[in-house]
This record gives C-alpha cells, sequence and structure tokens, in this order.
C-alpha cells in the first residue's frame, strides 16, 4: 500500500545550536540539552567549554558527530547564566528557538542617525489631517501606538472614518541594514515580561509610535460610512496625523459603559459601527472562537504572583473591528475581480478551509456532549461553529471545546496566493495595521504605495519566498511565547506543592492524562502508572482512557479534583495526582 523508504545519508542538520545544562568532569563536560526531544548529550572537550562553569544553562553548538559516537561533539557558544534565574531563563527560551536577545551595535547606531524630524516638504506631499480628532486606543503598558481612529461627521450626512497606521516604510529604507535586520526578525516577539522588539526602540516606541500630542506621518485608509457600517468610499495614502488623545482600553471601555468622559459620545457611534460591522461578519461566515489569553501579575524579579484571564471586552473589539475593516478593503482594492486582468502581486493573510478528517473527529469528540455541527459546506460549518460557541458559553467544557475547535482549524499564513481568509469568512485579507510588529505590514504598505504610483507587478516569486519565511518566523515567535507562559505556569504552581484544586481533562494519551486547573489555566499531567485503582489503557476513537477491569472512564471535558505533585521548570511540567473523578 504505503510507499517505504530508508534514511542513508544525512546531508545538513536543521538545527545544531542547542540549550542545555552543563555537567562537569575532570577534563570535559556534557550539556544536558533542554530540549527532551535530542536524543543525546553533547560532547564538551575542556578547551571548548569558554567560561561556562557547572550547572550553568548555555548554548552548545555541535561541531561534529563521527560516526560510530554515541555523542555528537560540541562547542559552547553562549553563557546563559544559572537555571530559576528570570533572566537566565528568558534568555534560554528566546535561544532555543533561535530568536535574538539584543540588537546588534551597528544597526542602533544606524537607528539613531535617522533623521525622524518632519519637514514642511514631507507634510506637502501627503493628505493633511491633523485637524480632524483622532486618538489611539491600547493596552495600558503599551509603548508602541502602531494605529489610531479619526472621526469627523460630513455634510452629507456620513461619516469619515480614518484608521491611520504607523507609516513605519518612511524611516525604513527598502535594502538598508535597518531593514534586513527587521526582515531577518519577521515580528516582534512577546515573552510573558518583556517584548523583543522587531525594530529599534527609537522607531518602535519613538518616531512610529502614534504618541499623543505629536504630529505623526502615516498610511491610512480613509471610509466614508453611514451609521449602518456600510462604506460608500474608500481613500488609500499617505497622510499626516496630531492624536489629540491616548486612551487606554479600560479608559474607552468605561466610556462605552458610561456614555460620560472626553470624546464618549464619538466612542459610542465608533462602538456603534464596529457592533454593525462585526454582526456582518458573522453573517457572512466569520467564526468567533472563544479565546482566553492567560496574563501573569510579576514581581520586581519577573515571578509570577498572580495569573488571570484577560478578558475581551467592547473597547478591545472597536479596534480590532476597524482594524479587520481596513485590512479588508486594502487587500480587495489590489485584489478585487476587475484588476483580474492586470493581476498584481501581493502580500495576503489566507487561511484555508479546515481538513475534512479533522472536522469529521471534532464533531464526534462534540457529539459526546450533546452537540453537534454541520460539515456538509464550509458555510454550513462556519454557521454551525458559531451557535456550538454561543452554546458553549459558560459551560465547564466552554475551554476545551473552542481550544479544540482551533486545532481543527488550519494555520492562517501570508502568501502571494489568495485563497481567502476562512476563520473571518473574508475574500480578500491582508496584514495593513502593525508595521511597527510585523515585517509582512511593511511589505503591503511598500506595495500598496507602489500600485497607487501605477506601478507594474512586484516579483512574485521573491514575494511567495518573503511570505513564507514570515511565516515561519511567526510560528516561531508563538511557539516562544506559548514556551514563556508554560514556564512561568510552572513557576506559579512550584510554591503550591500538596495543595488540591478542581481541573478539567485537556488531554489524553497512552502515558496519562493531561488536566487544567480551572482557577488558573495551569496544565499538568497524570501519568497512567500512577493510577492504581485499575489499569488503564487508552482509547483514541473515544478521547479518553478506560479502565480494563472496573470499566471506569476518563474522558477529555470531565471534571476532576487533583493534588499538585511535582513542578519541573528544566522540563517546564507539572505532575498531578488524581484525588476524585
Amino acid at each position: 500500500g504505503k510507499v517505504e523508504g530508508e534514511i542513508v545519508h544525512i546531508v545538513k542538520r536543521s538545527k545544531v545550536e542547542f540549550v542545555g545544562t552543563v555537567q562537569m568532569n575532570k577534563n570535559f563536560a556534557f550539556v544536558i540539552p533542554d530540549d527532551r526531544k535530542v536524543p543525546a548529550d553533547i560532547y564538551i572537550d575542556k578547551d571548548k567549554l569558554g567560561k561556562a562553569k557547572d550547572g550553568e544553562k548555555v548554548v552548545a553548538k555541535i561541531t561534529d558527530w563521527p560516526e560510530g559516537a554515541k555523542n555528537p561533539f560540541g562547542v559552547i557558544i553562549k553563557v546563559l547564566g544559572m537555571p530559576g534565574d528570570n533572566e537566565t531563563e528568558m534568555h534560554s527560551i528566546l535561544a532555543e528557538y533561535g530568536l535574538p536577545i539584543h540588537f546588534p551595535k551597528k544597526i542602533l547606531d544606524a537607528a539613531d542617525k535617522i533623521d525622524t524630524k518632519i519637514t514642511k516638504e514631507e507634510i506637502k506631499l501627503r493628505r493633511d489631517m491633523r485637524e480632524v480628532t483622532t486618538f489611539t486606543i491600547d493596552p495600558y503598558d503599551a509603548k508602541d501606538f502602531d494605529d489610531a481612529i479619526s472621526y469627523q461627521e460630513l455634510e452629507n450626512g456620513k461619516m469619515e472614518i480614518g484608521v491611520h497606521i504607523a507609516d513605519v516604510a518612511h524611516y525604513l529604507k527598502e535594502g538598508s541594514p535597518l531593514d534586513k535586520e527587521a526582515y531577518e526578525r519577521g515580528t516582534s516577539v512577546y515573552l510573558v515580561d518583556r517584548v523583543i522588539p522587531m525594530l529599534p526602540e527609537v522607531l518602535s516606541n519613538f518616531a512610529c509610535s502614534l504618541r499623543p500630542n505629536e504630529d505623526k506621518l502615516c498610511f491610512s485608509a480613509v471610509f466614508e460610512m453611514d451609521k449602518e457600517g456600510n462604506v460608500s468610499n474608500e481613500w488609500f495614502g499617505r497622510t499626516v496625523i496630531h492624536s489629540d488623545r491616548r486612551f487606554t482600553y479600560e479608559e474607552a471601555q468605561e466610556r462605552i459603559e458610561s456614555g460620560k468622559g472626553d470624546y464618549a459620545e464619538i466612542i459610542l457611534k465608533l462602538n456603534g459601527i464596529a457592533k454593525k460591522l462585526r454582526k456582518e461578519r458573522f453573517k457572512h461566515g466569520s467564526i468567533d472562537f472563544h479565546q482566553l489569553e492567560v496574563k501573569f501579575e510579576l514581581d520586581k524579579d519577573g515571578k509570577p504572583i498572580g495569573v488571570f484571564l484577560k478578558e475581551q471586552k467592547d473597547a478591545h473589539q472597536l479596534i480590532e473591528d476597524f482594524m479587520l475593516l481596513a485590512n479588508r478593503k486594502v487587500a480587495a482594492f489590489i485584489g478585487q475581480e476587475k484588476q483580474k486582468a492586470s493581476k498584481k502581486a501581493f502580500v495576503y493573510r489566507i487561511h484555508e478551509s479546515p481538513d475534512p478528517e479533522k472536522l469529521e473527529l471534532f464533531a464526534g469528540f462534540i457529539k459526546k456532549f450533546g452537540y453537534g455541527i454541520d460539515t456538509t459546506s464550509p458555510k454550513g460549518v462556519s454557521r454551525t461553529m458559531n451557535k456550538l460557541m454561543e452554546d458553549v458559553k459558560g459551560k465547564g467544557e466552554e475551554q476545551l471545546i473552542s481550544q479544540l475547535a482551533i486545532r481543527t482549524m488550519s494555520k492562517a499564513v501570508y502568501s502571494t496566493d489568495n485563497v481567502g481568509h476562512y476563520g473571518l469568512g473574508f475574500k480578500y485579507y491582508t496584514h495593513f495595521t502593525s508595521p511597527i510588529r510585523r515585517y509582512p505590514d511593511v511589505m503591503v504598505h511598500r506595495l500598496l504605495q507602489h500600485y497607487l504610483d501605477g506601478g507594474k507587478s512586484a516579483n512574485e516569486e521573491l514575494l511567495s519566498e518573503q511570505c513564507k519565511y514570515a511565516s515561519d518566523r511567526e510560528k516561531l515567535a508563538a511557539e516562544a511565547e506559548r514556551a514563556s507562559i508554560k514556564y512561568k505556569q510552572v513557576e506559579f504552581m512550584k510554591d503550591k506543592i500538596g495543595e488540591i484544586y478542581t481541573g478539567v481533562i485537556s488531554g489524553v494519551s497512552d502515558f496519562g492524562i493531561f488536566v487544567e486547573i480551572v482557577e488558573t489555566k495551569c496544565e499538568g499531567l497524570v501519568r497512567l502508572k500512577a493510577l492504581t485503582d485499575d489499569y488503564y489503557f487508552f482509547d483514541e476513537k473515544d478521547f479518553a482512557v478506560k479502565g480494563k477491569r472496573k470499566g471506569n472512564v476518563l474522558r477529555m471535558g470531565d471534571e476532576v479534583t487533583i493534588k499538585v505533585l511535582k513542578a519541573d521548570l528544566t522540563k517546564k511540567q507539572l505532575d498531578f495526582d488524581l484525588i476524585d473523578y
């Protein structure tokens, strides 16, 4: 049936640098890799140790793996510090995923030399929107403000709403060392306690950041709209703006709920339109996944002292819906039907339809909870998926089903081949609104300006390569972010050994069951061999482990009581004991 093969020769190792702990012997050392998938420790000669000491975390590079040798040979290229120290652990995560820790000095020097003054000549080349009411809405701890919204009422009874995005491309000259550094990074990386920015601070937090009471250069999408959210006119181009006010999400939410405070009337009108846009989006197939974001309260040393879930309120959704509108309209402007005769290569954000096999598995799983989805057509899936998300709201199984639904979907990526965005229900979609933290948005700005100037189609092959690279960088950053959350969750539970919690079974396997604590969203493992009341086996089809003698069943979604047994920071792993089910 299936074609079989055999690996006969390794041409090149895709990864040669590993984070691990030094284990010193008299004339040599081993580096024990943190990654449990690495099958061997790395042998280090005494003269290849550098300044590394016994027990320290380091980055080791494999230099050779002789034929017949049990262990690869390597050299220590970076000392990270002692395990358990916050700086060491966060730097270890970055190193593990091959992500940068600092900017090279030459890049910082180049950024410092950029002339960030806005000249009269530059203003003349742009649409001057400094007199229009404009503000930003961001998290309270944000330092880089990518986007601003402007609002004015027109004589024809309609509204003009502007989505203004930092004109990063104005400062980031294509092909310059700064541009190459930003492309290589691909994205800013958000660990629990820090941001590793794509751009040096002089750009990300100052020149490009749309700070209040300062003139700023932007690339804008300006829409003429009625109060139902219908767009009757659109304009894209370079602008100069002046933000009147910097709102936090909490401040904007306060105005939505109370109707009081400065700019409350405008925020309420924008929120009304955002709700109409949202309703329309869901009507046309956009899926409303309930994703809860885990946040930590940290002390001055970066130690987690509290875990909470970030709520998505109207203020967050207001901004999100106007950003979605801008992203969608920019993509449609370049890729729409009437331009097919002169097809222009572009960077799209695409999301393919889910795999039918995964969908059927998911449908089978939720059936056990009494839910169902229509898997016969893409529209049927999105319609019934939204109903499912509504039905599970507030129930014990909400997070489990929501997470599994997300895993059932394809991953969104960058591509020149526009197949639409399934999850959002958009035929055309791109990323235009975050160029301070995402390189593809910078590419979109450049391409859009090039086409507005009447330029010919860009090189699709090169763009396609760049899209793949950007998607890979984004995936790495997301993995590093997840690893930092996992580490902080384990660190948070470290002094809670022996404590008892209510949890939900979030995963099952042939070696154990994973349980997520309801209160803290920390996940740990109950090993099957530790369950002594029966002989348990893994039933893949039923998403459960079952007892052979007594017929006990432990299924995904079941509520259980656990005791915290062990918190292993090196493996980023919690071990639980099952108390009751």
